[in-house]
């Protein structure tokens, strides 16, 4: 019960990484609210999880809807401890000139401008309870980038300097700001990663991560928990890499 006591919303919360972080906060004693643009998978996932989670459907990259979720996860908690920046897209596998504007400005946008929202609509609050955590979900593609991908290597790039940049201002107020660093999952992405999910594809993509298969989303539950919870209170700015080696 590491996270017993404490309220967090996990933003992509209803699939994938957010599903799998989502329930170990569940399982640890956390009250959830899952949030995420499919209004109706946040809640079915919350029906399925009881009373210790809340459903709300927003859009990351939307100011008022992000405001709004604040709001609501003030009124139904009283209090925001843990704010988990998960939601995030790519775009398709291919030549960075190739890539179209409205891909690019769709991928900075949920991958990007989501975290500076968050943190505009929740660090007043969490000012003035003198503490609290953010946990932004980056990706090995941010530390170790892959060809054809470049635009979104690049949004996960700023996830990490932004998280270090945020450890720093907000130290002081007793605030930390850390990020994961996963490694492609079994998740709704997955086909988007690869272009294609063929078993050869698959194979020669696992052939790169030491450890021989993808993230889960327990992976990823794993290693937020402990950086949300006040086992990691030394821990800020942290980018932890949870990609079975990839990035050696």
């Amino acid at each position: 019960m590491r996270l017993e006591g404490k309220t967090a919303i996990v933003t992509g919360g209803a699939s994938g990484f957010g599903a799998g972080i989502v329930r170990k906060f569940i399982t640890e004693g956390a009250r959830v609210m899952i949030a995420d643009i499919n209004g109706e998978g946040a809640e079915a996932l919350a029906g399925e999880l009881g009373q210790q989670s809340v459903a709300r459907r927003v859009d990351v990259a939307e100011g008022p809807s992000v405001a709004q979720m604040m709001q609501s996860a003030i009124k139904e908690f009283s209090r925001v401890d843990i704010v988990v920046n998960n939601a995030g897209v790519t775009h398709l596998p291919n030549a960075l000139e190739e890539i179209s504007e409205a891909d690019f400005d769709r991928v900075l946008a949920i991958n990007a401008k989501s975290v500076y929202l968050s943190a505009k609509h929740i660090i007043s609050h969490m000012k003035g309870n003198k503490g609290g955590v953010i946990l932004n979900v980056a990706s090995t593609a941010g530390v170790s980038p892959r060809p054809r991908l470049s635009w979104y290597n690049a949004s996960k790039g700023w996830m990490i300097t932004a998280t270090k940049s945020m450890a720093v201002e907000l130290a002081p107020f007793g605030i930390r700001v850390n990020a994961i660093n996963p490694v492609a999952g079994e998740t709704p992405l997955l086909q988007s990663f690869m272009g294609e999910d063929t078993p050869e594809i698959r194979a020669r993509f696992l052939s790169t991560i030491p450890l021989g298969r993808f993230s889960q989303p327990e992976d990823m539950g794993n290693a937020a928990c402990f950086l949300c919870s006040d086992e990691a209170s030394m821990v800020t700015g942290v980018a932890m890499e949870v990609d079975g080696g990839r990035c050696i």
